[in-house]
């Protein structure tokens, strides 16, 4: 509402002519509410101020003789303009409101860029890392994007729809399809529906991120490393599926997650303090293979020390029965082999895991750990099979934030240790990881970011087709200089 003029000469010139003369006219007076002016007539803008007699300045004595009346004091006149400027304030803002579409006031359009460059540094050669095509050399698999890859081009379409629906809509223009790259695939598409206004309990219905672990749920914009660990990320492929996720968030808790983003310590974003969910199990843009739904549970509770440091920290477990896929991979002997499923697993493999997060943020040292342990499906090579198998594995992280004039400063380390399978690459093949990486992310600006790692692989070759004349999923040794620009808009 705009501010009015001060009201003393108003009042004053009102107050003059309310003091009636038996023989004068009666005059109806109005203000216009946006220029201050008194009118005799009313208009737009106008707000009717009340009834009043004029003084006839030449015949003083009649006015003496009029009967007295007590003028308005000005604490009522100035009570009655208030309320008219608030009543038209309240007719503006309806009909704003009639010509505009429910939620344009609250409807945002924001996406990331990643482009990535790797140096090889030593080790074996023709390998590939699953997780990044830019990493290999001449020997590696699929003329890769090496050494140049453009990771991820994310768009983000997001916004209310009154007080009881918000929608979640994130292409991704650098997806792959076989040997195709740069691909539009869909990422997130849902639909949050709020049981209370307050936003303290909500449904989430659609394709979205699984809630299991910490770092999964952080998005790929915010992590330091440049990839999740496949300890953890192994659990739901792209971090995402399809179905149906209770999450209870109170509103104390609300605060404290919009309080560590605003403060630029990479939060994983909001997925409630306690999360309940049913979904396929297959993974993101994948059908369900089984009609048996996989079910999620996790609570995570954000706490804020008395000298301002944010810990968080979350146990998480899901189970459900997953259906691996099969093809030929290259084995020893230089022999191509299909693996068999038995008949008692063609409905699917045992697949439960339980974790545990803890996150001390960055304020200035920080730290972070995650561990999973579980039952999964996978190769096994001696017997050319898929069978149940074990898993645990984790990662730490420590990392340090400081602010400069250049910009914002995050050095870390990262080990990670798996001793597992990926079951949702094809023959569910194991995936032995002791990796260490050492990096820093530079802040330039708010919308730009620049990280540089070096990255010591030991793990298994996910990507059959090698080279190099090695049986697939061999071990292997490398080391590597990797480069990555961010872009944020």
């Amino acid at each position: 509402m705009k501010k009015h003029a001060p009201l003393a000469p108003i009042v004053a010139l009102v107050l003059a002519a309310a003091t009636p003369s038996e023989s004068a006219e009666t005059l109806e007076l109005y203000m216009d509410m946006q220029t201050k002016q008194l009118y005799a007539e009313p208009g737009p803008n106008r707000v009717r101020l009340g009834r009043f007699r004029s003084i006839d300045e030449s015949a003083p004595e009649a006015t003496a003789q009029a009967p007295a009346e007590t003028p308005p004091r000005p604490e009522a006149l100035e009570q009655r303009l208030e309320r008219s400027e608030a009543k038209l304030a309240e007719l503006e803002k309806h009909n704003d409101d009639e010509s505009r579409s429910p939620f344009t006031d609250r409807f945002e359009i924001r996406g990331y860029l990643q482009t990535r460059y790797t140096e090889m540094l030593g080790g074996d050669d023709g390998i590939n890392l699953w997780s990044d095509r830019s990493v290999g050399d001449q020997n590696s698999l699929g003329d890769a994007d090496k050494n140049y890859l453009i990771r991820r081009a994310r768009l983000v379409f997001q916004g209310d729809v009154g007080d009881r629906l918000s929608f979640y809509i994130q292409p991704d223009l650098a997806s792959s399809a076989g040997t195709t790259g740069n691909v539009v695939q869909m990422r997130d598409a849902y639909g949050d529906v709020y049981l209370t206004t307050d936003r303290v309990h909500r449904l989430r219905v659609g394709q979205s991120k699984v809630p299991f672990g910490w770092e999964n749920l952080q998005s790929s914009s915010n992590r330091l490393a440049l990839d999740r660990a496949d300890a953890i990320n192994s659990g739901v492929r792209d971090e995402r599926d399809l179905g149906v996720f209770y999450y209870f968030t109170p509103e104390q808790v609300q605060e404290r997650f919009s309080e560590i983003n605003k403060l630029g310590l990479k939060h994983s974003g909001n997925y409630g303090m306690f999360g309940l969910g049913l979904y396929n199990g297959q993974g993101a843009n994948r059908g369900d293979r089984n009609d048996n739904q996989h079910v999620v549970a996790r609570l995570n509770y954000p706490w804020q020390l008395s000298n301002g440091q944010f810990f968080e920290a979350g146990i998480q477990a899901y189970s459900g029965e997953y259906v691996p896929s099969t093809a030929a991979y290259r084995a020893v002997g230089d022999v191509s082999l299909t693996p068999t499923i038995a008949s008692e697993f063609r409905r699917g493999y045992e697949d439960e895991r339980v974790g545990v997060s803890a996150i001390w943020y960055p304020q200035p040292f920080g730290l972070q750990a995650e561990w999973n342990w579980g039952t999964t499906p996978a190769l096994d090579l001696a017997s050319n099979s898929i069978v149940e198998k074990s898993l645990n594995g984790g990662y730490v992280q420590a990392m340090y934030k400081f602010d400069h004039s250049f910009g914002t400063f995050l050095p870390f380390v990262k080990w990670q240790y798996f001793d597992g399978a990926n079951k949702a690459e094809n023959n569910a093949p194991i995936n032995e990881v002791n990796d260490l990486e050492i990096g820093v992310e530079w802040q330039i600006a708010a919308p730009l970011e620049l990280a540089a790692i070096y990255h010591r692989m030991k793990r298994n070759n996910l990507v059959t087709g090698n080279r190099a004349g090695r049986i697939d999923y061999e071990r292997f040794d490398a080391e590597a200089l990797r480069l990555q620009l961010q872009m944020n808009f």
